[in-house]
């Protein structure tokens, strides 16, 4: 194995946040039991953040970015783990404080790696990615608040996104009635094809929240934040539930306490970075039984390493659809 690979780095210098493709030293690489050949890695909003500079996504400098991965072990100190086993990682600050995806290896702490499931071949791994993982831990929770799919219309928010094509996707696979919420009324057919029963636009739930509205969804998964979630929360049936896991409009939550306690609505937190192993395993188990493969090919985008700090820019700016999946 060549003491060196190619990786893309985000550096600052002088104050500036820069970014290059470049060769970089296998010593160099962090601590971990595990070493990985990267086969795909992909862009998340996250990603996009990161690579741009304009969220302090990145704790330290240099550091090569991508918060997920899949690929092949080439080399193991770990008991799970062998030479030749393909896995995925997401999350667990990779990308962020460790060394992450968008380079041709990877070396990790084994506990942060999920086996591929037989299903998946590395690619459909990562047009999952880390945002079509959340997803599934946004339905696994709205399951265990009780939904079922004869219980109403589930709304999807930021639904030509990373997570809102999966959740659709899912959603529509188990059965449930799915209106997609999007800025973007150009993707309508791309929405349906994935499952969307209809669509709402996001300027019906952008304006100042009331404090309850008129009672629409049985639940839904919000990656947006902000006004959007205050005015869903507003207007979800009593005993329903919210599962949050996005900020794409904003951090704030502008709403009232009044779905919480006249109509008895939970919302629900979903993180991806630090969720337990079982939760993260069983999440990937799900998506293997659950998810129609098929609907991937209408996903997923490919793109080189090249290609990924103009494709950021753009997942920043909303301009891409579903996942990118990067080729490494």
């Amino acid at each position: 194995m060549s003491d060196t690979f190619t990786a893309l780095v985000v550096d600052r210098l002088e104050d500036k946040h820069c970014v290059e493709i470049r060769d970089f030293a296998q010593a160099d690489l962090m601590d971990g039991d595990v070493t990985v050949t990267v086969k795909h890695s992909t862009v998340n909003y996250k990603d996009g953040l990161a690579i741009t500079g304009k969220a302090p996504i990145v704790r330290r400098f240099p550091l090569i970015p991508g918060i997920d991965f899949s690929g092949r072990v080439t080399a193991s100190s770990n008991e799970t783990f062998t030479v030749g086993d393909c896995v995925i990682l997401n999350g667990w600050g990779v990308g962020e404080q460790h060394h992450g995806g968008l380079a041709q290896v990877a070396r990790v702490p084994g506990k942060w790696l999920v086996p591929l499931p037989a299903a998946f071949t590395t690619f459909q791994a990562m047009a999952i990615g880390t945002a079509g993982y959340t997803a599934m831990l946004c339905v696994m929770a709205l399951e265990d608040a009780g939904l079922t799919s004869g219980a109403g219309e589930i709304l999807v928010t930021g639904a030509s996104g990373g997570v809102g094509s999966v959740a659709i996707s899912l959603l529509s696979q188990l059965g449930y009635s799915v209106i997609a919420c999007t800025g973007r009324p150009q993707e309508e057919s791309y929405l349906k094809q994935l499952g969307a029963k209809d669509l709402i636009s996001r300027e019906e739930l952008s304006g100042s929240p009331k404090p309850l509205g008129k009672m629409r969804w049985a639940g839904a998964v919000d990656a947006v934040g902000s006004k959007v979630l205050a005015n869903v929360l507003s207007q979800i049936h009593y005993g329903g539930a919210v599962a949050a896991c996005g900020l794409a409009q904003g951090i704030d939550l502008p709403g009232s306490v009044a779905p919480f306690i006249l109509r008895a609505v939970k919302l629900i937190g979903v993180d991806s970075v630090q969720c337990p192993m079982p939760r993260r395993k069983q999440a990937w188990e799900r998506l293997a039984r659950d998810l129609d493969v098929k609907k991937l090919e209408a996903i997923a985008q490919r793109a080189s390493l090249s290609e990924v700090p103009e494709l950021a820019e753009e997942i920043v700016a909303g301009k891409i659809r579903g996942r990118v999946v990067v080729d490494i």
